[in-house]
């Protein structure tokens, strides 16, 4: 008989089911695409330098915006720390006190008028040392129980000491006025005093000898003009040459006399220009720039000076710390006492003065070489007649082309003997530019050493 077999029900389940696959936390399929291609990492590297260097522009231009906004404020105002507003810079150092304590009256420029003989000189272009006392006046110091030592004191009282040196020289062949002397002579154990407070007066040098001092290496360059006329020149052969800048501009020209002390003009600081903080000096340079410099804590203006006259046209300034001396930057040697130099005798000047009147200062540092004019020419009625005082000298041509200009003011007339520059004047005053029979006035150095060397020595 036949039976009929049951089949199953279809089913949905798979023949050989699978174990279902349970989700893990933290375990992803990696994405299905390409890798990156070195062009792509390239690409990446480009704008990355790219936004960098468009960061560093913008902050650049940032920094140089905001340093000539600065300057330009500084130009105009002052700025009172401690009432913390602004006011106009011809307010400050005018003698009224425009900010909170007189803020705006500190930091000025002074005056200093010398009624007093500096006690220690070097006398002739043979460097003899003299000393002073009211009683006995000048005498020349004779070699005598001479040290060394005496010689580092000497030259400490004279300013700027650098490997200081003496010598002797005979009396017999000095110069006239100094054979027959007066001299004095050093007392034994008086190493350490005042050169002028350690001597006993003599009628004669034992020796038959005086001290000749040379104090430092001032005025030594390694080798050997704009100033109308002239011809370009480097820092590093005339090292003492510095820019005054106020407010970042050049303003005037000046010379290195130690590591701290400029010598300039005292016209320089006429006007809105007393304020201490407004000034750098530039040192060091050939091409005229306006960033670094040194600050400067004095400026010391002649306090016979007088303005309608341009007589004792002369300041210092010290600066707010020694410039270190090298090539580029080195002391020009104050001259001695009756240097003796004749008319005719060559003289440079030097400056980034303008290259014509009423032209351009120039860019690069410029110098010319001049003879220097018989003080009875240039007092002459057909030159400058009474207008030329004893504090001034006279060099040029009397027709023209070479010149001092506009922007030198202050700067160095130097005379180069015996291996050495010396500061004989100071840029001061002229009509015009290289102009005929109108030659450069300059501060006569020589007539200001008292006045220089009490200045130094009473703010060491």
């Amino acid at each position: 008989m036949w039976t009929i077999a049951q089949l199953p029900e279809e089913s949905t389940r798979p023949l050989n089911p699978r174990q279902a696959v349970v989700p893990r936390p933290g375990r992803h399929r990696r994405p299905m695409t390409a890798t990156k291609t070195q062009k792509d990492k390239a690409s990446k590297g480009k704008r990355v330098l790219l936004t960098i260097l468009t960061v560093v522009v913008i902050l650049g231009i940032l920094a140089t915006a905001a340093y000539f906004i600065k300057q330009l404020i500084e130009s105009k105002y002052f700025f009172c720390a401690r009432s913390v507003k602004f006011i106009p810079i011809d307010n400050a150092c005018d003698g009224k006190n425009d900010c909170a304590g007189g803020e705006d009256e500190i930091t000025c420029l002074s005056s200093f008028t010398v009624n007093t003989t500096f006690p220690v000189r070097l006398m002739s272009d043979r460097h003899v040392l003299q000393v002073y006392s009211p009683g006995s006046g000048w005498r020349s110091v004779c070699s005598d129980d001479w040290t060394e030592k005496h010689t580092q004191t000497a030259c400490n009282q004279l300013g700027y000491t650098n490997k200081p040196r003496s010598t002797s020289v005979p009396v017999d062949t000095l110069i006239s006025s100094l054979k027959t002397g007066p001299f004095t002579a050093i007392r034994p154990g008086t190493t350490t005093t005042p050169i002028h407070q350690a001597t006993i007066d003599r009628s004669v040098c034992r020796s038959g000898s005086v001290i000749s001092l040379s104090c430092s290496d001032c005025g030594q360059v390694g080798s050997q003009d704009r100033i109308v006329g002239g011809t370009d020149a480097l820092i590093e052969d005339w090292p003492w040459q510095v820019s005054l800048q106020q407010g970042g501009s050049h303003t005037c020209g000046g010379s290195l006399v130690s590591p701290r002390w400029v010598v300039t003009a005292a016209h320089c600081f006429t006007g809105s220009k007393k304020e201490l903080s407004r000034w750098r000096v530039v040192s060091g340079r050939t091409y005229m720039g306006s960033l670094g410099g040194t600050c400067v804590d004095r400026i010391i203006v002649n306090g016979d000076y007088n303005p309608s006259r341009n007589d004792y046209d002369i300041a210092l300034m010290r600066l707010c710390s020694p410039i270190t001396v090298g090539v580029a930057r080195k002391p020009v040697c104050l001259p001695p006492k009756a240097f003796g130099l004749a008319a005719g005798a060559s003289m440079t000047v030097t400056g980034w003065g303008y290259l014509e009147e009423n032209g351009n200062v120039s860019p690069s540092l410029q110098k010319a070489t001049i003879p220097l004019i018989d003080q009875a020419v240039c007092s002459s009625p057909t030159v400058y007649g009474s207008a030329i005082t004893q504090r001034m000298i006279c060099a040029g041509f009397l027709q023209g082309k070479v010149d001092a200009c506009q922007g030198d003011s202050g700067g160095p007339l130097v005379h180069f003997t015996s291996s050495t520059w010396h500061l004989v004047g100071v840029v001061s005053w002229g009509v015009g530019c290289a102009r005929e029979r109108r030659p450069g006035v300059y501060c006569n150095v020589e007539e200001m050493l008292n006045w220089i060397n009490t200045v130094i020595e009473k703010n060491p």
